[in-house]
């Protein structure tokens, strides 16, 4: 189960009594999850105004950080193409200490370095809305970049193996097919659908006046069509062309020409090798922004984690934060027991997991989907099947 609950109650004689608490319950007697301290810092709290408007503030940052965050997974496993299943283990946190997901999640420490926690709560929230708000700048020009490269490359190599209607002819043809610098003479090249090859053979001649006798030649063919030549005057080849289309034999304007030719063949080898210098370093800036954004959006849940069990347990702070991993099977006893714990804190909730979507108090977080006596946060860290 890839889901997790961030949760948070308010200590007891003390936060470890707190955990030992909950931990007994839920783990230890009747393994209805996993549990682990979440380690939250002593942040400034401000003033509870303050408080109420980050609140909501906290909440578009935390969708809009998980949104980035899951783009830049589906990106990357859209750039590993046939690599795809190798996904997985291509998107880990903090760069510094490599870790899956899961791992950096239940050993989470905040980032001090980079979220001073002597900075006020606004100001780590702007920094890290900065600084995700960059990553998907970032990721839009490198994506556009990469994606138009690959569309040029796609384009061209359909071009190599589609229908002889559609595909490229110059690397199936050779100089020897064709009439070339005549005054008067010219070689086209014909489409023609298998089931009418005879017909072909036995008409083409006859199409128009000034033909070469003889002068069809077989090039190629594929499952539905065939690639023929024909040489003839070049003052009857629109007559040509208008009375081979009435018989469903399609003349391909084609002009050889040696120098276009190699141009084209050398402009899908640039492409590829230009692809390959930049599927590395794509790559790599795309593991390190996802672990930026990951850890990002798990500060993101620790700040909101802790306005919110201020906001609803006061001050002093005195609340201890728990990550749980519930046991997929018995997610409904687990919240019975969360709930008879913490039912108490707050009357409104007394149906455990009420749906109160109508109801949204500016500050206090209601808005969200599932609301609970006690503060609850869903973390989903199964990055795989985005969907963005």
């Amino acid at each position: 189960m890839t889901e997790y609950w961030l949760i948070s109650a308010p200590g007891d004689k003390t936060c470890q009594q707190t955990w030992e608490t909950m931990n007994n319950l839920t783990s230890k007697q009747n393994s209805l999850s996993v549990n682990y301290k979440f380690q939250i810092p002593d942040l400034k709290v401000g003033t509870l105004d303050q408080l109420v408007g980050l609140s909501d503030d906290l909440g578009k940052l935390d969708a809009f950080v998980e949104q980035i965050t899951r783009k830049v997974a589906a990106y990357l496993g859209e750039v590993l193409e046939d690599q795809r299943d190798k996904l997985q283990e291509n998107l880990m946190a903090n760069n510094s200490i490599i870790a899956d997901l899961p791992s950096y999640l239940t050993r989470f420490q905040w980032d001090i370095a980079k979220y001073p926690i002597k900075q006020s709560l606004r100001n780590i929230a702007d920094i890290i809305s900065k600084q995700v708000g960059q990553i998907d700048a970032d990721l839009k020009t490198k994506s556009s970049a990469y994606n138009n490269l690959k569309g040029s490359l796609q384009t061209l190599e359909k071009k190599q193996t589609g229908s002889l209607l559609t595909r490229n002819l110059a690397d199936l043809v050779k100089k020897e097919h064709f009439i070339l610098d005549s005054e008067y003479l010219t070689t086209l090249l014909v489409i023609v659908p298998k089931a009418q090859t005879q017909e072909w053979l036995s008409t083409y001649e006859k199409l128009t006046d000034m033909i070469v006798p003889r002068s069809s030649q077989l090039i190629t063919h594929d499952n539905e069509y065939s690639l023929y030549t024909v040489t003839l005057f070049k003052k009857v080849m629109e007559e040509f062309k208008l009375h081979a289309r009435e018989k469903k034999f399609v003349v391909r304007d084609f002009t050889y020409n040696e120098e276009e030719l190699a141009a084209g063949k050398n402009e899908i080898t640039k492409l590829v090798t230009d692809k390959k210098k930049q599927f590395g370093p794509l790559v790599r800036w795309l593991k390190v922004n996802f672990s930026e954004c990951f850890c990002a959006w798990i500060h993101v849940k620790a700040l909101r984690v802790f306005v919110e069990s201020v906001l609803r347990y006061g001050l002093p702070v005195n609340f201890q934060a728990i990550l749980i991993h519930p046991n997929k099977k018995l997610v409904k006893r687990l919240r019975d027991v969360l709930h008879q714990l913490y039912g108490h804190l707050d009357s409104s909730a007394a149906l455990s997991g009420a749906n109160v979507d109508a109801v949204d108090i500016p500050g206090l977080g209601f808005g969200q989907q599932e609301y609970y006596p006690y503060v609850y946060y869903k973390i989903n860290v199964d990055m795989i099947d985005t969907k963005i």
